[in-house]
């Protein structure tokens, strides 16, 4: 007699996502599950189940709210960690916000100017107080 599981029957999405999958990628992933811990979500086309911390979230402290989430919203995070082995995926919006907060930094320059509301203020004044002389 043989015994055969729908399990069985499909691949293995850890082997499937070995090759898209690796510490540092980009992912899209549905919502499947919001708690008051994080969210629960699925990465890839065969639904590999993952959770993203609550703490990873955003990075601002005030966005790390998983109720603004709802089930079958799609989002992009950053794995932080692909482990074989114990069969986990780790996922962090808040690392994927850093990484493209220096690219846009890096690609057009310093986020601040260097110049305060005094300095800016004050020279239009200076201008404005010689001109009515």
């Amino acid at each position: 007699r043989i015994s055969l599981g729908i399990k069985q029957l499909g691949g293995d999405p850890m082997e499937s996502l070995g090759d898209t999958v690796r510490k540092g990628a980009v992912v899209t992933c549905t919502v499947t599950g919001v708690s008051d811990n994080g969210l629960e979500v699925t990465v890839g086309e065969d639904n590999m189940p993952a959770f993203i911390r609550r703490a990873e979230l955003a990075r601002d402290r005030g966005d790390q709210r998983p109720e603004r989430f709802a089930v079958g919203d799609k989002l992009d995070a950053r794995v932080t960690q692909f482990d074989r082995a114990s069969r986990k995926i780790q996922l962090s919006v808040k690392a994927l916000e850093i990484a493209e907060e220096k690219e846009a930094v890096a690609q057009y320059g310093s986020s601040d100017s260097g110049a305060s509301l005094g300095d800016i203020l004050g020279a239009a004044l200076n201008k404005a107080s010689t001109d009515d002389k």
